[in-house]
């Protein structure tokens, strides 16, 4: 649900400014809000389409590792910290998209195949933590706040994308501490 939730508000935004809903550093402490709105900023029609179909992609992933309700929770709460975590990088301006938040969500199914199941489901787990961190290396996020990268119309932030697969590890790791202590 939360997927097709992103997904359809990303559509709605569309039909907006950027500048109404981008995250904006000089503006999270007096707009908070855009730490949630400005996952539904898209520069073009290609970034839309990747990013829908990177929602396509995480919604397929939750329906199939079928971890509880919690773990939405988990990617739920991941969504904002996504944006903050971009505070590390005082020369990315303004931020819009998905894709930190579906970083999120792979970094919230991988942990809680990891840490809850067995056998096989638990490698599936492993493999694709392992896969996310390889891919968020890989960009290097440490390096310059965007990439003109082949094939693509818009900047890509890598940070956004470490930023999101941190959150969703961190918010993973709290519902299932949660609810091993049984406070969830």
């Amino acid at each position: 649900m939360l997927a097709a939730t992103l997904a359809a508000a990303a559509l709605a935004a569309s039909l907006l400014p950027p500048a109404l809903l981008d995250w904006q550093p000089a503006r999270a402490a007096s707009e908070p809000w855009r730490a949630f709105s400005a996952a539904f900023v898209h520069w073009s029609p290609l970034h839309l389409g990747a990013n829908l179909a990177g929602a396509a992609v995480v919604a397929a992933l939750g329906w199939a590792a079928r971890l509880p309700w919690t773990f939405s929770l988990a990617w739920l709460a991941a969504w904002p910290l996504t944006q903050l975590g971009l505070l590390v990088e005082p020369a990315l301006a303004h931020y819009g998209g998905l894709s930190g938040v579906l970083h999120a969500g792979v970094a919230v199914a991988a942990m809680g195949l990891l840490l809850r199941e067995r056998g096989l489901r638990r490698w599936v787990g492993a493999v694709l933590l392992a896969g996310l961190a390889a891919k968020v290396v890989l960009e290097e996020p440490w390096g310059p706040p965007l990439r003109h990268g082949a094939g693509w119309d818009i900047a890509v932030a890598p940070v956004a994308h470490a930023s999101g697969a941190l959150a969703g590890l961190a918010c993973a790791a709290v519902v299932w501490a949660l609810g091993r202590s049984g406070t969830a």
